[in-house]
């Protein structure tokens, strides 16, 4: 069965997998002791922090192990802003961080009244160097950016962001998960972030650098393993197979990263070419060489992922209707892209070009057979109604009730589309069905309590070419209001 979510977790390398055997036997005693066993484990420890080190970039000294990628954020996180606090309490942070930084910057600011400022980033997903320089402050203690997305695949300009922060005199913690395993992080960051299992490692192994001048004061109770930052008995086995990993997935990175890549590049460009009412996400260069996102006009997106597995693939999303939140990605909602039936492939190394090959003929049918289910418009062009499976029991009638105004009197002079309790994608299915039925110059008002739609409707007016109005005030959750223009 294809696994296309390397992204979430990666398939255990099989250097991870002989060095977690091989240290199960030699690095099972506590490495502070001092009798023989002690001491053996202690090599282990000392040579994986070396090995480690050196992918990072880093003194050895300047590395501990932690039990995640989360842990190892939060306890930098934490560390710098308890560390920096006569200096401010501000922390920067973009919008496309892992949920781990955001949900860390959320908690301080919580805690002590610190500011958090959120850096936007343009439709790729990229920051802009000088906007993240401008959003800096006096009080800044600490600002945070990820080397690259996780979700899209877009690298950041961490090294012109570093130089920026160097010059303010403010640290840069970064969030290297998704990338190390490709390459080090280049410029003068103060802080990196790291989880084994993204570059093929085992689960519950994390590291966390902090470079020499950073002000650092641990948080919690005191510890004298990994320099108190990060208290408790090491998984030695497993931090020598991360690091070994580490190693060994690096030595292949150059030879992988194209191959990996050219397949990437067949599937952004077919994906459009056999499936129509798509958006392919992220940048299209500056990106990480195993991952691609793509979303789909009147897609329920956990439909589809589940469909996408019944024919043996494995792929992740951040489209809003996968998520028991029913919210959008932060991702796809900072970028302003569609989020409506994504898919997140991020393919493992060793992937063959057989098994794209066979997503890729597969694809079609699935989406075509969702999008049936829902009654979604026929074809691309988004005009044509289709009569609503009655099975599925998603789309009873769109259409405008007369009895429910929709606000001011521009507004209700519209075509109201009546899309109340409704979930992603239903609001935008409705509008699609009506829509030719408006005159050129004519609107279509869409009622929505669905928190996708302030998302996907604008999105799918710039699919469609047609004019987004804006957000009018309803009686009943939000009037989104589009123009006809052709």
């Amino acid at each position: 069965m294809p696994y296309f979510d390397a992204a979430s977790s990666a398939p255990l390398h099989p250097v991870a997998r002989q060095a977690l055997q091989a240290s199960l036997d030699e690095g099972w005693a506590d490495p502070a002791r001092l009798h023989r066993e002690g001491r053996r484990a202690g090599l282990l420890l000392d040579a994986a922090r070396e090995a480690a080190a050196e992918a990072v970039g880093c003194r050895p000294d300047e590395l501990v192990f932690t039990p995640s990628g989360t842990h190892a954020v939060h306890a930098g996180m934490s560390g710098v802003l308890a560390g920096r606090r006569r200096v401010g309490l501000g922390v920067t942070v973009s919008a496309v961080e892992h949920s781990s930084v955001l949900h860390a910057a959320a908690a301080h600011e919580a805690a002590t009244g610190g500011a958090v400022t959120e850096v936007p980033v343009d439709r790729f997903g990229a920051v802009m160097p000088d906007t993240y320089a401008d959003a800096l402050r006096e009080d800044t203690a600490l600002a945070c950016l990820q080397s690259a997305n996780h979700e899209v695949g877009t690298e950041q300009p961490v090294a012109e962001v570093a130089e920026v922060c160097r010059s303010r005199g403010v640290p840069l913690l970064v969030d290297a998960a998704q990338s190390l395993g490709w390459g080090p992080v280049e410029g003068a960051w103060s802080l990196l972030t790291a989880s084994a299992h993204k570059w093929g490692g085992p689960a519950g192994v994390g590291l966390l650098a902090v470079r020499k001048g950073v002000r650092f004061a641990p948080r919690g109770p005191a510890d004298e393993r990994e320099s108190g930052r990060s208290p408790g008995f090491q998984n030695i086995p497993a931090i020598v197979a991360a690091a070994a990993s580490l190693r060994a997935v690096r030595a292949e990175a150059a030879a992988e990263a194209v191959r990996l890549r050219a397949l990437v590049d067949r599937i952004r460009a077919r994906v459009p070419e056999l499936v129509p009412d798509v958006e392919v996400v992220g940048h299209p260069e500056r990106r990480l060489p195993h991952l691609v996102t793509f979303s789909c006009l009147y897609v329920d997106g956990e439909a589809l992922l589940h469909e996408l597995d019944r024919a043996d693939f494995s792929v992740s999303s951040g489209s809003s209707c996968t998520s028991s939140t029913l919210t959008p990605s932060h991702v796809l909602r900072a970028m302003g892209v569609l989020s409506e039936g994504n898919v997140r492939i991020s393919l493992p190394s060793g992937t063959p070009e057989a098994e794209v090959d066979r997503f890729l003929e597969v694809l079609p049918g699935v989406v075509s057979g969702v999008r049936e289910k829902l009654g979604a418009p026929a074809g691309s062009g988004g005009g044509g109604a289709v009569e609503p499976d009655a099975a599925a029991g998603e789309t009873a009638g769109p259409v405008a009730d007369p009895a429910r105004t929709a606000g001011p009197a521009d507004v209700r002079a519209s075509l109201v589309v009546d899309a109340l309790g409704r979930r992603c994608p239903i609001p935008v299915i409705e509008l699609a069905k009506v829509f030719g039925e408006v005159p050129v110059g004519g609107t279509v008002t869409v009622l929505s309590d669905d928190e996708a739609a302030r998302l996907d409707i604008p999105a799918w007016c710039g699919m469609r070419g047609q004019e987004y109005v804006g957000e009018q005030p309803a009686d009943h959750g939000v009037a989104y209001v589009v123009r006809r223009v052709s």
